[in-house]
């Protein structure tokens, strides 16, 4: 950007044109203030929807009003970097394949952060957040012009649709508002409802996460319960059913461009059943050197493993059965019982009715 463009530019222009720059595929920005979805968050948690999460529910106060975790600060820069709706699905999530979505984003605000302070000659109180503290960063997202809430609870953008994460940067400083999202461009689709896996919209921006396949192959910590267990299919880490049938991710998704989310080795583009049977066989030490730096460490070896035979339990044959029955003898009970359960659906199938 030349010196004349740039002295053309008002500051906020400049610290979107600036996001960009630093990969960022969406930028905006909003005033801080009382959240709107607060109230009706807590509810949900209160209902019984967030399951295990009991995270959540913390720093109520902070999250009813986005001027209270970093005290000073008036306006968040709100960015959205894609994770590439237009790879294949697979077993794993798209957001999870490769590195954490966490470092990498925090990393690229902190960098937006250094800009700032160096445009302006002084310190900037601030602070980044990406899914890590009491901030609804999809209300903020709305806020900043990002996109709207669409029936499945996922910000959708209608340039590039929902296949991205969103971040803040919450700063000390008076920043010109964009005018927010107010639009619903869901209209009367109800694909990504009609096509959950396991049911898990009470109705339309209502998600019970307790029967959501990310919820039970990262969250849940326990036993997946019997009657779920069928319907999770070749799920082994999260699921992006409800954004695959969306319109607008079939139209508007985007191909990977940031290599920090390429996938790992240990993933690729590979089969379910691969991925599962070398999950099974991994030690503690296996699982270390696959998943460092990866999102997936969320669900530890014990989960993905407990996963994997669910996923064998499913979809595996004859040829599994001697992963699954190694498995069966894992240290990890939570292991060895869905191994168990695993080698009963495949012997079930294959006697006859």
């Amino acid at each position: 950007m030349s010196a004349t463009v740039a002295e053309a530019l008002s500051l906020e222009q400049l610290i979107k044109a600036q996001a960009c720059g630093l990969g960022f595929d969406l930028a905006g920005i909003t005033s801080l203030g009382p959240m709107e979805t607060a109230a009706a968050f807590e509810t949900w948690v209160a209902r019984g929807y967030a399951g295990e999460m009991e995270y959540l529910p913390r720093g109520a106060a902070k999250r009813r009003d986005s001027r209270l975790p970093v005290p000073g600060t008036t306006s968040a820069i709100v960015v959205g970097l894609d994770y590439g709706g237009r790879s294949p699905s697979g077993p794993i999530a798209r957001y999870a394949r490769g590195d954490d979505y966490h470092e990498v984003m925090l990393g690229k605000l902190g960098e937006l952060h250094e800009w700032l302070e160096a445009e302006l000659g002084r310190p900037i109180a601030g602070k980044a957040y990406v899914d890590t503290g009491p901030i609804i960063e999809r209300d903020l997202a709305r806020r900043a012009g990002l996109g709207w809430f669409g029936k499945n609870t996922n910000l959708v953008n209608p340039d590039v649709g929902s296949f991205f994460f969103i971040g803040a940067l919450l700063v000390d400083l008076d920043l010109r508002p964009d005018a927010p999202f107010e639009a619903d461009r869901c209209g009367t689709c109800t694909r990504c409802l009609d096509a959950c896996p396991t049911g898990a919209f009470v109705q339309p921006r209502l998600l019970d996460a307790t029967r959501c396949i990310s919820y039970l192959t990262i969250e849940l910590k326990g036993a997946i319960p019997e009657d779920l267990r069928s319907q999770m299919g070749a799920h082994i880490y999260g699921c992006d059913v409800c954004q695959d049938v969306c319109p607008y991710n079939i139209k508007f998704a985007q191909q990977l461009r940031e290599p920090a989310f390429a996938p790992r080795a240990a993933i690729g583009n590979r089969d379910a059943r691969s991925v599962a049977r070398d999950l099974l066989a991994m030690s503690d030490d296996d699982y270390r050197g696959a998943f460092s730096g990866s999102p997936m460490k969320r669900a530890k070896r014990r989960g993905l493993s407990r996963n994997a035979a669910v996923v064998l339990g499913n979809i595996g044959d004859e040829g599994d059965k001697a992963a699954l029955a190694v498995a069966t003898s894992d240290h990890e009970p939570l292991v060895s019982e869905h191994a168990e359960w695993a080698l009963e659906q495949i012997e079930a199938r294959r006697l006859p009715t």
